[in-house]
């Protein structure tokens, strides 16, 4: 019983490194839903065997941690210290966001894919393009992506990766993932196709700019409130935005 205990611990540890958190992920599905074509829409349905995009917008979380999919644990991010880029800084061999959200679409484009292959590499895709749009899954190495920087939340101690993944998303509004759809997505068609424009490695090293100004606010130690909140909420809904029409994006380019 013990030893199941610390393992409980320690998974729920290991997934607390990983995001957005539930809601934000779910965001980002029920974002990108809402902007699928109808034939789009029907065919991502019948993929996912009758479930929505939302119903596995957290699946690959857990998933990484079983001995099937553990070889996706770095597939969630790509880290990138403070003087590089994502060309410079030295990759990592078992693969990061950018790789496998490419790999990933060119699979499910290749019509080669059996039925059960591509319902998984869908569940994966869904996840990591929010993944991908998280200002600390484009975070330094050396901290590895906001864990090593420790902050004070108000007033409770916590890493900075784990304020960017879940706490900010329910200080900014306290709201469940269809309000946030109703209330974040409103752009306009020109503004729409300007955020769809682009690559997978485009949109993250947008998020890797993000994540520069996040560092630059938040040094390791300092006391995060309301002003905090106030500074990077528009970050946050605009993160959450790109994040599900660029998803969208590509469903309907696969399945439109």
């Amino acid at each position: 019983m013990k030893r199941l205990l610390i393992t409980l611990i320690a998974l729920c540890s290991s997934l607390a490194s990983f995001g957005w958190g539930q809601k934000g992920h779910d965001i980002v599905a029920y974002i990108a839903e809402c902007n699928l074509t109808p034939k789009a829409y029907r065919n991502v349905v019948a993929v996912l065997e009758g479930h929505s995009p939302v119903y596995y917008a957290n699946w690959l979380d857990g998933a990484s941690h079983t001995p099937e999919y553990a070889y996706t644990k770095t597939w969630h991010y790509a880290n990138v210290d403070e003087g590089n880029t994502y060309h410079t800084q030295t990759r990592n061999k078992a693969g990061d966001v950018v790789q496998a959200v490419n790999d990933i679409v060119a699979r499910l484009k290749s019509g080669t894919l059996s039925s059960q292959e591509e319902n998984i590499n869908l569940r994966m895709l869904i996840h990591l393009v929010g993944d991908m749009h998280c200002p600390m899954h484009a975070g330094r190495l050396t901290d590895r992506g906001g864990n090593g920087v420790k902050v004070k939340y108000f007033g409770k101690q916590r890493k900075l990766h784990a304020v960017w993944d879940t706490d900010l998303i329910e200080s900014a509004h306290r709201w469940g993932y269809t309000e946030w759809q109703r209330e974040i997505d409103r752009v306009s068609k020109p503004q729409k196709r300007e955020i769809e424009v682009g690559t997978p490695l485009e949109w993250f090293e947008q998020t890797h700019a993000a994540a520069v100004e996040v560092y630059k606010h938040t040094p390791d130690g300092c006391s995060l409130s309301y002003d905090y909140v106030t500074l990077f909420t528009p970050m946050v809904e605009e993160q959450l935005l790109r994040g599900g029409l660029r998803l969208a994006h590509l469903l309907n380019e696969i399945y439109g």
